[in-house]
């Protein structure tokens, strides 16, 4: 994958460019202009923002360059393969190779039946795209001339890219052979599920309502869906959260099913004085307020993340005390030990890509030790900071076994921690009765 800082900047931005804002091109230059932030480092939700801001892009036009870049990112893999395939070089600016990215990502797939648009249309708008774009217009021909090459030569294309590992699982090389080797028989359905569209998980507010009701509330709209879990109910079909009946109410969250067990195993009781430690954006938050009347401090090291927070509590209307501090440090502690503390970690977040397919080109072989030495830092200051009797829960949204099971392997040691009953690591599974994301979970109580 093409990586770059040369051009981090992109201008001119799209609103002053002459291209019908409800076009294929027009989606496809947005999803292009993001996929170079990421490709300069930036998360792809961050890429999107600073995209739909710098060109003005009005609401209605957002979700098909946000799905568009989306699925250029699952498919990044393959079609940078085929790109260096057809090209002697990589193609510059990195715009340029970014448009490349998004069109091939919308033909690749010999499935016509999966495509939104026909083959000629995706290369229409693609040239219509660069022409747009004065940094890229002088390319309109080559990109023309290569994403009809591809039509003509698809199969014996892709037949070669698709010896290569990155091309096949569409995860760069280290992260396929990691994986291998923590998980040698289940390797290839880890990397396949990560890869699958993830679906709209709701977690339901059991102070308001519970899983039957709602499912009633839900076929009254015409929206099927399927429970999946104590408080987790599966949308069959994707829609805007504000179009959910009682979203806006509180009658429910988005929460993926695993991360809805953090709260029901902290097995939290009225008047327990609880730590939430690095609480953004709150959902995790919601749901232990959710669970008892609990006296609750959200902790998290970045104040801008806090107003997350308050957002998601707000329209639950549910509180708690918002404290901006590092978790590896004492300074923003009162004394006062805790009942329960729930230590939802930083990670590499491999067990979440499904729903984050830009991480897995973001991330570093290197970041998993990195982020376990730090998140052993906040587990070792956490742990001082709860009461004898007490439990702490460790949580991580990572396969990666240096940040899960040798993480609470260790800290048991370090600590004479008694573990109690908890999943341990769940891999990320999508079938009809499970379909939840990659986490890892521990449970200790202090002698």
């Amino acid at each position: 994958m093409l990586k770059t800082s040369k051009y981090p900047q992109i201008a001119p931005s799209l609103a002053t460019l002459s291209i019908k804002t409800d076009s294929l091109s027009y989606s496809l230059l947005g999803a292009s202009m993001a996929i170079t932030h990421v490709l300069d480092g930036l998360a792809l939700p961050q890429a999107l923002a600073k995209v739909f801001t710098s060109s003005q892009i009005a609401t209605a036009h957002r979700g098909a360059i946000q799905d568009l870049s989306y699925r250029t990112m699952r498919q990044v893999g393959r079609v940078d393969a085929l790109i260096s395939a057809m090209t002697s070089k990589a193609p510059e600016p990195a715009l340029l190779y970014s448009l490349l990215c998004c069109a091939l990502a919308l033909i690749v797939d010999e499935d016509e039946t999966t495509h939104p648009y026909s083959a000629f249309t995706v290369v229409d708008q693609a040239v219509t795209a660069a022409a747009a774009h004065p940094d890229i217009a002088h390319a309109k021909n080559m990109v023309n001339a290569l994403l009809r090459r591809f039509l003509r030569e698809r199969k014996p294309l892709s037949d070669a890219v698709m010896k290569l590992p990155a091309a096949r699982w569409n995860y760069p090389a280290w992260w396929i052979d990691s994986c291998k080797a923590a998980y040698p028989n289940q390797w290839q359905s880890i990397l396949t599920a990560g890869n699958l569209i993830p679906p709209l998980t709701l977690r339901i507010n059991q102070r308001k309502t519970n899983v039957a009701a709602f499912l009633t509330i839900l076929a009254e709209q015409g929206m099927a869906a399927t429970a999946i879990g104590e408080f987790a109910v599966r949308l069959e079909q994707a829609v805007p959260v504000h179009q959910i009946p009682g979203f806006d109410q509180g009658l429910v969250s988005v929460q993926d099913a695993a991360a809805q067990l953090a709260a029901p195993l902290l097995d939290l009781h009225d008047g327990m004085h609880v730590l939430d430690a690095c609480a953004a954006p709150g959902g995790k938050t919601g749901h232990l307020l959710e669970t008892a009347n609990i006296d609750l401090l959200a902790l998290d090291s970045d104040p801008k993340r806090l107003s997350r927070i308050t957002e998601n509590l707000d329209r639950l209307q549910l509180s708690a005390r918002l404290v901006a501090g590092d978790a590896t440090q004492r300074g923003w502690w009162d004394g006062q030990q805790f009942d329960r503390i729930l230590a939802d970690v930083p990670c590499t977040a491999s067990g979440i890509v499904r729903r984050h397919p830009d991480i897995r080109w973001l991330r570093r072989k290197a970041d998993a030790a990195q982020l376990a030495t730090l998140s052993a830092r906040i587990l070792d200051n956490l742990w001082m900071m709860t009461k004898p009797g007490g439990k702490l829960l460790l949580v991580t949204c990572s396969v990666w076994p240096q940040e899960s099971e040798a993480q609470a392997a260790a800290f048991a040691h370090r600590h004479q921690a008694r573990r109690l009953p908890a999943p341990g690591q769940l891999m990320p599974t999508a079938t009809a009765e499970i379909d939840h994301d990659g986490l890892f979970y521990a449970l200790f109580e202090k002698a």
